[in-house]
């Protein structure tokens, strides 16, 4: 951001926004010696941020809302042996921290010179500097202390306040002034604030993957290796790589990889018996894969097609199988059944059944992944959910492995044979059972759903059957009373009645009726958790769940919730951001509609309307209590769209003009 010489903010030549607003922030508290003492072993969030004339670390103790600042630049500095007893006496959390927070923070242990910080702030940002010429060419240690990094930990690559946004934190503000700025008395005043709102979000965050975390811990100890700061896939490979180089006698390295030609070799078991689909099956032996320039496999010509089977057409290209059926509702009855097939463990299962194994690996790679494939089956036979869901991520995380450019797992051929297959597989399927004249209603990579007469079941049963014998893959059933689909990706679908026992209680309950995908859901396919999507106005899909569960009328579901998280929408604005009336919010925005409010939120840049947000209110901090202004009739005529979208409810009728 710039300022004119009027203090208003300038991002644009078309747009000049209001000047800075200060935001609403409760009185910081302050940790005495005596409780930093105390508390010696606990949890210390940190943040550092810098401009030209200041900078500053600002510190948060675990679940007591009190903070400790230092502060150097203008006459101003701190005790670098009091921030030494801090960083070895604790654990400390950040969020990007490892390759931006720490470096900083120990140069100004060195170093008490902001504008000095400031230049090894944008080598880093701006200058894509790396760690070690970071220390060469400014002379300065950084030391090895009890440090957790959030960011690989989260399960996509989101800002913090992107996932401070979905955790319905109670304040998203973006960087108030521009980062290459001197600040004003008052304009550090606001980045203390800033800043201390970032380790609230920081806080939230590592609270809500507590869990994450505690696995990452307990895998760490048995492997003798520091977890904790890192993603599902990179967990994967260190401890795949540590007992793959056991067995091998040597060290893995990331192997060089060829550039090609690579040609996919179908497995045996693939059999079709109609024309388009033995055509197809050829086009896919006969396509030349090559590594392009940037690494990457790419995709040949005749790959990426439309087949038609039956009455459906099925999307079919290297990243995955899905049917293109719009807007379609299928009910249960008394003669009719749906049912759902998907593939458990389809990549794992795929990667074991075919022997394929990373190219610097080497065989013992199956008998490693192979291994854990069996501590996982007897680890859930035992109820050892800890170890269960460990496995379940070395497992699941391997494959995306294949074609990461870094690791020593890399092999992008094995991608291609993994992600063909899979998908070949299931259009084998569905041939079988069109061909036993069933109707399959919607599919993707891993599952179908068929709608048949009950009448049918030993029939589709036996298909399977023979199919699971012929392949080797399993797959689990899911039936379902009716659904309901905008697309394969958009739905809800009902499943049949079923009790279960409260696990806290042990009493006997319903359980969860409701399958929802994609903008209807509350989370995403990457963790199973809402940190994996945007909300938008969630009260809608809450009224439709419940319509077609319970048949409550969605305006009673919508007029009664009293969650006003439920009704706010969060999108990301290109940088620099966006802004209403001139008013300056940020790049990751939040709204909800509002009664008499007019316009819309735009990008800054060029000018344009974010996405769905005709009536839309900001509430970049949400408010104390809940609104009298909602839009009750916006919410509601949103869903009897999302009820039209899905086939509930019949569209309008488009009025044609000649």
């Amino acid at each position: 951001m710039l300022l004119n010489d009027e203090g208003l903010i300038v991002l644009d030549k078309k747009v000049e926004l209001l000047p800075y607003k200060p935001r609403p922030f409760r009185q910081r508290q302050y940790l005495t010696d005596a409780e930093l003492m105390a508390n010696v072993g606990g949890t210390l969030f940190l943040n550092v941020e810098c401009y030209l004339n200041y900078f500053l670390i600002t510190f948060k103790l675990h679940t007591t809302g009190k903070f400790v600042e230092l502060e150097c630049g203008e006459g101003r500095s701190f005790n670098p042996q009091f921030l030494s007893w801090l960083m070895h006496n604790y654990r400390t959390v950040g969020f990007n921290s490892i390759n931006f927070d720490l470096l900083i923070l120990w140069m100004a242990y060195h170093y008490q010179d902001a504008s000095l910080l400031k230049d090894a702030v944008n080598d880093l940002i701006v200058g894509g500097m790396r760690e070690w010429e970071l220390k060469r060419n400014y002379g300065f240690q950084i030391f090895k202390t009890n440090h957790i990094d959030l960011i690989e930990v989260a399960p996509l690559k989101g800002s913090l306040r992107l996932y401070g946004a979905r955790l319905h934190t109670r304040s998203i503000q973006d960087q108030p002034f521009d980062i290459n700025a001197d600040l004003t008395e008052f304009e550090i005043g606001e980045i203390k604030k800033f800043n201390c709102n970032q380790l609230d979000i920081t806080e939230e965050l590592f609270d809500f993957m507590k869990e994450r975390i505690e696995l990452r811990e307990v895998i760490g100890n048995e492997y003798r290796e520091d977890l904790r700061s890192k993603s599902d896939a990179q967990m994967a490979e260190i401890v795949l790589s540590k007992e793959i180089s056991r067995l091998n006698g040597k060290q893995i390295e990331r192997p060089d990889i060829k550039s090609g030609p690579y040609y996919y070799q179908a497995p045996s078991f693939l059999n079709f018996t109609t024309p388009v689909l033995q055509n197809f099956l050829e086009v896919c032996k006969k396509a030349k894969f090559m590594i392009g320039p940037h690494g990457y496999l790419e995709t040949p010509e005749g790959i990426d097609a439309h087949l038609k089977i039956a009455n459906l057409t099925y999307s079919f290209g290297i990243g995955g199988l899905h049917s293109t059926e719009k807007n379609v509702a299928y009910k249960a009855n008394e003669k009719k059944k749906l049912t759902d097939r998907d593939v458990r463990s389809y990549y794992p299962a795929c990667i074991l059944n075919l022997g394929l194994y990373p190219v610097g690996a080497g065989p013992n790679f199956l008998t490693v992944f192979g291994g854990f494939r069996d501590q996982r089956v007897e680890a859930k036979l035992k109820k050892n959910f800890t170890k269960d869901k460990g496995l379940k991520i070395f497992l699941n995380g391997t494959s995306g492995k294949f074609s990461d450019l870094w690791s020593k797992l890399r092999s992008p051929h094995l991608t291609m044979q993994m992600n063909l297959t899979c998908q070949l597989s299931i259009l084998m399927l569905i041939e079988m059972i069109v061909n036993a004249g069933l109707e399959v209603v919607s599919a993707n990579t891993d599952g179908i759903v068929i709608y048949h007469d009950r009448a049918d079941q030993e029939k589709l049963d036996a298909i399977i059957k023979a199919w699971e014998r012929q392949t080797r893959f399993d797959t689990e059933e899911t039936e379902y009373s009716a659904y309901y689909a905008r697309d394969v990706n958009a739905y809800f679908a009902v499943k049949t009645d079923e009790m279960i026992r409260d696990k806290e209680t042990g009493k006997l309950k319903e359980k969860d009726r409701i399958k929802k995908k994609g903008p209807y859901s509350e989370v995403g396919s990457q963790s199973g958790t809402k940190l994996d999507t945007n909300p938008f106005v969630l009260i809608c899909s809450d009224a439709v769940e419940k319509l077609l569960a319970h048949g409550i009328p969605i305006e009673q579901t919508i007029k009664e919730c009293r969650d006003f998280t439920r009704f706010i929408a969060v999108r990301q604005a290109k940088s620099p951001g966006a802004h209403k009336n001139r008013e300056y919010l940020g790049k990751v925005i939040r709204w909800y509609y509002a009664k008499g409010e007019l316009g819309c939120i735009q990008t800054v840049q060029a000018g344009n309307k974010v996405a769905d947000t005709d009536g839309a209110k900001p509430c970049m901090e949400l408010p104390e209590s809940f609104p009298d202004d909602i839009n009750y009739d916006w919410y509601i005529r949103y869903a009897k769209e999302i009820l039209e979208d899905i086939g509930y409810s019949p569209k309008p009728k488009q009025i044609e003009f000649f």
